[in-house]
This record gives C-alpha cells, structure tokens and sequence, in this order.
C-alpha cells in the first residue's frame, strides 16, 4: 500500500461526490423535469435543481450544503491492513473539509460541540467487508439529515390509514407508500428508496441503506420484489406531493428493495429516504493505490474541464411573474403576499436553525433579528483572503453551498421567535405546522419555501458576509451569518393570510394515498 496514492484518491472520491451527482440520477430528474406542468411550482423546482447540478460541477463545490453523514462501504482483499485505510480515509475527510467538500458535520452528542473536522465516535462511518479479489472496492455515501430525519420503521402487521396491514409484500407496500406521504417535502424529494424487508431493527435500516448502491436502471434479482418497486414507483408517483411537496408528478425517483431473514417473532420494513441530491461514488484500486476503475460514472465524464463552462444563472421564473422584495419588510409588504406567489428577495437575512431557536427559546437574545428575515440554513463558509465576490471586506468569509435545511425541526420555537421579534420572513423547505402558521397571521410573517438542495444557487445569491454571530459557541453551520442577498428565489408556501400550501398538498396526496391503498 502507498499511502500517498490511497489518500490521494479517497479525497478525489469525496470531492467528486460531494460536487457531481451520478449520471443515473441527473437522467431521473431531467427526464421527469420535462414532464411537470410548465410554469408550475414543480417546474420551478426541478429547473433551480438543474442549474444548481450544473454549478456545483462548475465550482467543484457542494451539490447541496448538508454533506450529511458520511459513509463508506469498503471492500478489501484478505489480509489487507484495514486499519491503516480507515486511518487514511480519516485524514482524506479532515482535508476535505478544510478544502470546504464537506461541512463541518460531526457535533459530540453529550457536550453539542461540533468536533470541526467531521471526525469523532462513529464519524465517519465504515462499513468493511472481505472478498477474494485483489483490489481494494471504496463507495462513499454522503446523506443528509434532512433526508435521514424521513428515513421510517415499521413493524407489520399494523394498521395505516385505518386499513389493517398483514405481513407479507401488500403489507410492506403500504408501509414505505405511508413513509413516503409522511415525508411529503421535509425531506428534499423527489426521494429515492432504499428498503430492507425483515431483519432486526439495526440491521433492516443498515441493509436499506445498502440498497442506496444499486444502479438505477439495474433489476431486482428477486422477480417478486423487482414487481414490487415497479408497482410502489408508479403508485408514489401518483400521490401528486411532488418535488418539495409543491405538488407534481415525481415524487420518487426509485425504489429499491432488498430482504434479510428475521425472527418469527419480528416483521419490519425500514425505509432510508434519499433526497433528491442522491450523492454516491465509488473507485476500485488496486493494491498499491492506483485506479482501477471509477465506479457511477458515465464515459467521459471526468475528461471535461467544467470550470470553463459557462451557466447563464435563471432563477426560475421564466414566463411566471415574481414579486421583488426588498429588506426590512413592512407589514404591508408581507401582508399583500399569498400562498403560491413566486418571489426574489434582496436586502439581508440571518441564517438560524436548532441551537440558535433553542438558544433564544431559553433566555438568550438577538436584538438584530428585529423585524428581520430568519434563514434555516447551516452553510458550507470558508475563511477566504483572496477577495472576491460574497466576501466580506473585513472578515473574509466566503459563502461556498447555502441552501435551506428542514423547517419542521423548529417548529416548537418559531412561532414564539416570531412574535418576539416581529419576524416578517422565515425560510426554509418542507413548510411548518399549525403553530407557526397561526403566528404569521397573528403577527404579520410569511414562510417562503426555498428550493432544499440547491445549495450552489443560493450561494450565488450570497453578495456579502455582513458578520456572525455564536460561531464559539455553536459552530459554524449553527452559526448566526449576517448574509446580504440578491434575487433569492423562494415560493410564499405559508401567508400572513392563515393558508398554507403544505397542508394542501398533504390532504390532497392523503386522500390519493387512500385510494391507492384500498383500490378505489
């Protein structure tokens, strides 16, 4: 083993994940992106979600700022020094983290200080298996936990929906088609499944993850099972919840599914719901660390210099007429929106998400969120001396991926926080609930939906790193940045008027969902 050439490729590995989604997954999302409706919230979506893979690939930056969990799968010859690679898989993330591939990922559960490297107990995580060849099989997984927090567990036989649900494949069918309307756009969808039928409750999620792996295209060697993602792909797609839960055609974009053998006693199915920045990549190295193969890639791919390429940036709007906002918001700003308005906002927004609401909910204070605009986002920043655009003259950071984190998380803070500070904006994806929505009409705020994933289109919107505040204390991505903006495109999902697109979409896909599930 040359180490030098080991981490060489690992940190290549991770930076192409991290930046370019695999060819199977752009031909899911470009193929269904021509079958939403034109000038629709879908369309929309799934067209900030092309650019922003087209972006990402030109930076060589993070499709989507959530670099999540970062996971290996590693397939080694007999007798090869597996402790040496993991040490150097370990190295290649801290430097990949530092050179800004991933965000600083890894919090101490017990003292919530985030370690700033991504390494730590559990972090990254190794899956090590043997096999008798003679190279070395890396696949890397980075999952978000947007994503993750969708991922779902039944034990069958249950009732959903009130229908009784049996053990057998009818059973598991209507338990991932109950995962995924739970899920409707908390979790970046369109989704693509992996699920494990029967194990424990680790090893069926471990084993549903795995199925992460397969190819798109690839066959279920199981016939029974390859009719079952085919029934259960066509079903989900007929709930109308859509890309972000805007509503639309594609909901998911694949199923995948594999079983392991359980105890009489025991009947799960574990769903791993994967956002529709559905990163994996992998590369087959011989002993000595040189490249056999790259693995998810499609001819030609890595031949091309991206960084010359020119995107012409759309925001989307396109034949659909967008309001202007402009910071601070007035209340008649905010009151003359409606739920489904298109909007580009400018001025500045104060990204804050889990420790900051808890923070404030628990006596601390912000006095420059007054009348402000709060953003759920974590994002990727680096200190940056070279100057440039998004960064700050005086503290030289630079935005890298800014994108929205899920919404719901704050749910039992946000509608206090409002009201504190007379918050006339909340972004963030996936929507909130009836708590937040009855405080944007009480007290005149608007939740506007960005696009999750589009991490690179966001960025871009990001003029300047006005300040931060509570990055000791937190972190980084649970930092308070003081970001200036142009033309941030957001969809108005929750006004100041009590409507709330979220719950429209969810008792629409509910009743298709019933349907679909009794047959009517």
């Amino acid at each position: 083993m040359i180490a030098s050439k080991f981490h060489a490729h690992i940190l290549e590995l991770i930076r192409r994940t991290s930046a370019f989604l695999p060819p199977d997954v752009t031909q899911v999302l470009e193929m269904h992106r021509a079958l939403e409706q034109a000038g629709s919230k879908a369309s929309l979506a799934l067209a900030l979600v092309s650019q922003n893979i087209g972006l990402a690939k030109r930076l060589s930056a993070p499709i989507c700022q959530d670099t999540g969990t970062i996971t290996f799968y590693i397939h080694t010859p007999i007798g090869f020094d597996q402790l040496e690679l993991e040490e150097l898989c370990c190295e290649a993330v801290a430097e990949a983290t530092a050179k800004g591939y991933l965000r600083q990922n890894s919090v101490e559960s017990v003292s919530g200080k985030n370690t700033g490297n991504n390494l730590g107990a559990g972090s990254p995580v190794f899956h090590w298996h043997q096999h008798r060849k003679d190279t070395i099989d890396v696949r890397l997984v980075l999952k978000g936990g947007g994503c993750e927090n969708m991922s779902a567990q039944y034990s069958l036989p249950a009732t959903l929906g009130g229908k009784r649900c049996d053990r057998g494949l009818d059973g598991v069918r209507a338990c991932v088609l109950d995962a995924v309307w739970n899920a409707q756009g908390k979790g970046c969808g369109p989704g693509f499944l992996g699920v494990c039928i029967g194990g424990d409750r680790a090893t069926g999620y471990e084993f549903a993850k795995h199925q992460l792996l397969r190819e798109l295209d690839d066959t279920n060697p199981m016939p029974e099972l390859a009719t079952l993602e085919a029934r259960i792909l066509d079903e989900a797609n007929k709930l109308d919840i859509g890309p972000m839960g805007f509503g639309g055609n594609l909901t998911v974009g694949s199923c995948k599914i594999g079983a392991r053998n359980r105890l009489p006693a025991s009947f799960f199915v574990s769903i791993a719901y994967m956002c529709w920045a559905y990163r994996r990549r992998g590369v087959v190295l011989d002993a000595e660390g040189d490249v056999v193969e790259w693995l998810y890639q499609a001819p030609g791919e890595f031949e091309r210099d991206y960084s010359q390429e020119a995107q012409l940036l759309d925001l989307g709007t396109s034949g659909r007429k967008a309001i202007s906002l402009h910071t601070p918001l007035s209340n008649a700003d905010v009151r003359k929106l409606k739920a489904g308005d298109i909007v580009l906002l400018s001025g500045t927004v104060y990204t804050g998400r889990d420790e900051v609401h808890k923070y404030l909910c628990k006596g601390g204070d912000l006095p420059i969120l007054q009348d402000g605009v709060i953003y759920h986002c974590g994002p990727v920043v680096l200190e940056d001396h070279t100057g440039g655009t998004g960064v700050s003259p005086v503290q030289k950071y630079r935005v890298v991926a800014a994108g929205p984190t899920t919404s719901i998380r704050e749910e039992p803070y946000q509608a206090d926080i409002i009201q504190r500070y007379g918050i006339k904006a909340v972004i963030g994806k996936g929507g909130m609930g009836a708590k937040t929505l009855q405080a944007c009409k009480d007290h005149g705020c608007v939740y506007l939906h960005g696009i999750g994933g589009a991490a690179q289109i966001y960025a871009r919107c990001v003029e300047q790193v006005e300040g931060v505040h509570l990055k000791e204390k937190f972190g980084s991505p649970e930092a308070v940045w003081v970001l200036r903006v142009k033309d941030f495109p957001a969809v108005v999902t929750m006004d100041a008027h009590g409507h709330s697109l979220h719950q429209e979409v969810a008792d629409t896909s509910k009743g298709r969902l019933q349907g679909v599930l009794t047959g009517t």
